[in-house]
């Protein structure tokens, strides 16, 4: 059977697929579509179907590697899926003593690697749905008659569940939608925000709350607290919350990916209180990198008829095959297998840890907590002439709508930062979150990705020098995005947008002559002006990016900067902009006008042309327009007539005719076009230099100046050398030819070959050059 199995999978992971002429196979047509019709299909076809059913979409595309890293053990898992089909066809009695020695294996096993004496184990595919099962253990318990008055007995004294403002979101609502209970029986408690962590529950107001409830009448149920929260990974002060719940008698569950660390030598104190707590929730799939393996939910319960009733314990064989993969998976790995994954995992982020403290602009939140395996850190830029404080903390002197534009330029770049990183190194499992007082933050938990994407100690090295490589693009850009402000303000035809969600220098729109700024309706012409200007920014080869999009809280287009580096010329990037949307604007007028003049000089030239037929008709006569007598006449009698024609001036937007061009042989001049509107300085540049570039400044300044001047003044000496020379004047060369006359003799010579002597007043000398003397 794992023959076969092993065989299939091969055959469902193949990329090239068989098209049905080579099998050689043709459908029926029938009633029934697809692939019923005729006496069934082998097991090939069949599994070639699914074949092409999971890889048909990335033929077009390139092959992407496999997400899930799937080894040996992975297939393992596997194979207890279709293994536990396959047992559940034995006789009843096999298949009751294989599937309790199954269950009490695994659960043993359990208890032991993650210090839980004494535990039940209840296995289930969602993560939440042990929670919601032990609530209903909860009721069971603390209501004696809850199985036949049902809701009546609630209504009296209503139950109370404790969540922390730091849980996973959704999962009060999953339990009251599962539990049939409404939304005042939830409670969530704060998180310490004075003293201590800001995501560990506050102890002393839980207490205050759970007084409050007593007094009102209500019953305290259930707390669930963290081992490591979803977004940070900290971890609730457990075992004083443990001891509250025994004072009054709350059931307490512990969740969080901390709890693999039960599995080490060496266990921190808060997490080490797990084990003492009512029920916990374990999910060994991801800290093990095994797919498809069940949740685990580990209870201490002595009344096996609560148990059933609340769905924790099954009668079903079915039921209890659930911990068969996780049975086979962890006799593959073994103890030591275990551990050294979930050792590994945390390693790798001590080690980014450890490494993010020597790096500047990072700013680490768990810094608390050595043993969290998760790693949650942020760019921050301190402001200029304030002591670092942390982001939330507002500065007393600046206004609030400042420190929201800082925090809102913050989230921008960390939201960049974050994405670049994921795909640097794709291996690194990041994430990218938005917490409530940090703001936006980057992830790293190798406890759920490093098993999966076989993420390694030099693909932490590689993560540190990719964000110290992008450290100075976003330390220059948060500083030049004031500057480049400024220069827009201070530009007439460009409107500073403010758009806190783009992480690049800024966003600017050109205004237009015909832009209607009180109108939020689609701008056609403006749409056009900045969709050429794109085009234009994009063919300067820069190092920035230019793009387009709808305007924040508007639908006109705009341009966005992207993100720049230190020797970037916002003044020159700015000037760049404004007078290549002007210069686009008047080129699309100047078209306009040309396309109305155009069709204006054609309907007057339709027009004096057929006058000129008309005039033809009269001159020659009806006789020579008759084919044959016309033809005679225009024999002996040929007529003179002039050669008329038209041309229209595009310059001067008028019909001329063309009679002084056949009569003088020669055109006449016509009005010279406006010059294309340039910028007010244009910037001397090396070969090889790209635009937007500051300008060196000291020695090296001094010497491309003076390479520059050395180009022009040659320049300058080959036009006037090659330029027709006027009479008695002529050019000095750097150096006069060998066997040559000196320069006066070769001038007197000059002058006196074009038989006259000039005064020099009338003619004067010319200068050489100040760099070839």
């Amino acid at each position: 059977m794992g023959k076969n199995l092993k065989e299939a999978m091969k055959m469902l992971e193949h990329s090239q697929r068989r098209t049905e002429e080579e099998n050689g196979k043709k459908l029926v047509s029938g009633d029934i579509p697809g692939p019923l019709q005729g006496s069934g299909q082998d097991m090939v076809s069949i599994l070639q179907l699914v074949q092409n059913l999971m890889h048909g979409e990335e033929e077009e595309e390139s092959q992407s590697p496999r997400i899930q890293n799937i080894g040996e053990q992975g297939h393992i898992a596997l194979l207890g899926h279709s293994l536990g089909a396959y047992i559940s066809t034995l006789d009843k009695e096999k298949l009751r003593k294989l599937t309790t020695r199954i269950l009490s294996d695994t659960t043993l096993w359990l208890c032991r690697i993650f210090r839980y004496e004494n535990g039940c184990a209840y296995f289930h595919e969602e993560e939440r749905e042990g929670l919601a099962k032990i609530c209903r253990l909860a009721l069971h318990s603390c209501y004696e008659d809850f199985v036949v008055d049902g809701f009546n007995v609630l209504y009296n004294k209503k139950p109370v569940i404790y969540l922390s403002a730091a849980a996973r979101p959704g999962l009060g609502q999953y339990l009251c939608n599962q539990l049939g209970l409404p939304f005042p029986c939830l409670c969530r408690v704060p998180c310490n925000t004075m003293f201590g962590s800001q995501h560990q529950m506050d102890v002393a107001f839980l207490e205050k709350l759970i007084k409050e409830d007593l007094e009102r009448g209500k019953l305290p149920l259930l707390l669930v607290a963290n081992a490591g929260t979803a977004a940070v990974g900290h971890t609730d002060k457990i075992g004083r919350l443990k001891e509250l719940c025994e004072q009054y008698g709350i059931w307490l569950h512990v969740e969080g990916v901390n709890l693999a660390t039960l599995a080490l030598g060496y266990v921190s104190s808060s997490v080490l209180a797990a084990t003492k707590c009512d029920s916990m929730t374990l999910t060994p799939g991801p800290w093990l990198g095994l797919p498809a393996v069940p949740a685990v939910t580990l209870y201490k319960h002595d009344d096996p008829a609560l148990t059933l009733v609340a769905g924790l314990t099954s009668n079903k064989p079915a039921d209890k095959l659930r911990a068969l993969p996780l049975w086979l998976s962890l006799q593959y790995l073994g103890l030591d297998g275990i551990v050294e994954r979930i050792k590994h995992a945390c390693q790798l982020s001590q080690r980014l840890q450890e490494s993010l403290k020597k790096v500047n602009h990072i700013k680490i939140l768990v810094e608390d907590e050595l043993s969290s395996p998760v790693v949650v850190f942020r760019f921050f830029q301190e402001l200029p002439g304030s002591d670092p404080v942390p982001t939330a903390v507002p500065v007393p002197n600046m206004a609030p709508s400042t420190v929201g534009r800082e925090r809102h330029s913050c989230d921008a770049l960390n939201r960049w930062l974050g994405e670049q990183l994921k795909q640097l190194v794709p291996a690194s499992g990041l994430t990218v979150m938005d917490l409530e007082v940090e703001g936006v933050c980057i992830r790293f938990s190798p406890l759920t990705t490093a098993a999966v994407l076989g993420t390694r100690g030099e693909d932490v090295d590689q993560l540190v020098a990719c964000i110290q490589s992008k450290l100075p693009v976003l330390t220059c850009t948060l500083q030049l995005r004031e500057e480049f402000k400024q220069e827009v303000t201070g530009t007439a035809g460009l409107l500073y947008v403010d758009d806190p969600n783009w992480p690049g220098i800024g966003v600017v729109r050109y205004e237009h002559a015909n832009d209607d700024k009180s109108s939020l309706k689609l701008d056609p012409e403006g749409e056009k002006i900045h969709a050429g200007l794109l085009k234009k920014l994009n063919e300067l080869e820069s190092d920035l990016t230019f793009k387009m999009g709808p305007e924040y809280k508007s639908m006109k287009s705009c341009i966005y900067v992207g993100m720049a580096s230190d020797d970037v010329d916002i003044s020159e990037l700015v000037e760049t902009i404004a007078v290549t949307a002007r210069e686009i604007e008047e080129n699309s007028r100047l078209l306009e006008n040309m396309t109305e003049v155009v069709r204006k000089g054609i309907q007057e030239a339709q027009v004096q042309l057929q006058k000129a037929n008309e005039e033809r008709l009269l001159e020659e006569g009806v006789l020579r327009q008759i084919p044959v007598v016309g033809s005679v006449l225009n024999w002996f009698s040929p007529v003179q007539a002039s050669q008329k024609g038209r041309t229209f001036n595009l310059t001067a937007g008028s019909l001329e005719s063309t009679e002084h061009t056949y009569v003088y042989k020669a055109q006449g001049a016509g009005v010279t076009p406006p010059q294309t509107p340039s910028g007010t300085r244009a910037k001397q540049r090396l070969p090889g230099q790209k635009p937007f570039k500051r300008s060196l400044r000291g020695s090296d300044a001094l010497s491309e100046t003076s390479s520059v001047s050395h180009v022009e003044d040659l320049e300058k000496l080959e036009h006037l050398s090659g330029a027709p020379e006027p009479d008695g004047l002529e050019p000095s060369g750097p150096e006069p030819h060998p066997g040559a006359p000196p320069p006066q003799e070769a001038e007197r010579t000059g002058a006196f070959q074009n038989g006259a002597q000039r005064p020099e007043d009338d003619h004067p000398q010319v200068e050489e050059p100040e760099s070839l003397r």
